[in-house]
């Protein structure tokens, strides 16, 4: 019994000399000590942790996006009711100046009993060029216009491809289908309109320089049975 307390007590002193000891040796106090196995526990499993620091979320494209704010969203409805404000406005416009005739021409419409010239005067040709359907006729803004024969308004229009504002007029001349379009006129000229019946010597507009026109002139073109034909030639051959 005596040898068993001896041992015990001999065992507890050596611990209490062992754990100065190993205070000693990493020079710190026993919560220190704590905190030490701590992070040397971390350091051993260092690369299974994730730092949440370094999980940043990816950064977000904006490219696929119109407007993010109620100031782009606004701006952008604002922009798409401009455009159809816009939209509306050419329709209705096309709707009152421009037209294509669909309806057959009326049979009753008489021979032409005489053929004029579109002009009262001009100065003198333009410069003819390759492609260049028709004869232009130089002379200043706003000289009358006016219809070669009797025949009805085919086409009329404020904004053509090309000819600007323009007239196209069919007429029967001495039996033979003859369609007469007069282009590059005043804007707001017109005094005929889609389906109207006009006669030799009427007016129908002005010269001006609409459209694709350098110069104000009258672009007068003419086809005889759905053939083009020199205006000029025409004109000579017919007007008496």
């Amino acid at each position: 019994m005596r040898s068993f307390l001896t041992v015990a007590a001999v065992a507890g002193l050596v611990a209490t000399v062992a754990v100065p000891a190993a205070l000693s040796a990493t020079g710190g106090t026993p919560a220190e000590a704590a905190v030490t196995t701590l992070q040397q526990v971390a350091a051993d499993n260092a690369q299974s942790l994730v730092v949440a620091s370094e999980a940043t979320p990816a950064a977000l494209e904006r490219g696929s996006y119109t407007a993010t704010t109620p100031e782009e969203i606004q701006a952008k409805k604002d922009e798409d009711a401009a455009k159809a404000a816009a939209a509306a406005r050419i329709a209705a416009a096309s709707t009152t100046t421009s037209s294509d005739y669909t309806g057959s021409l009326a049979e009753s419409i008489a021979p032409a009993g005489s053929v004029v010239r579109p002009l009262p005067y001009f100065n003198n040709f333009g410069e003819p060029y390759a492609g260049h359907k028709g004869t232009d006729y130089m002379v200043e803004r706003g000289t009358p216009i006016y219809a070669i024969a009797d025949g009805v308004v085919v086409a009329s229009d404020e904004n053509g491809p090309g000819w600007g504002v323009y007239i196209k007029i069919a007429h029967n001349i001495g039996g033979q289908s003859v369609t007469s379009l007069y282009a590059h006129m005043l804007y707001g000229s017109r005094r005929v309109a889609v389906g109207d019946t006009v006669r030799a010597g009427q007016l129908i507009g002005q010269v001006s320089d609409t459209g694709l026109a350098y110069g104000t002139h009258l672009h007068l073109e003419i086809y005889v049975n759905g053939s083009w034909i020199f205006a000029e030639d025409f004109l000579q051959a017919n007007v008496h």
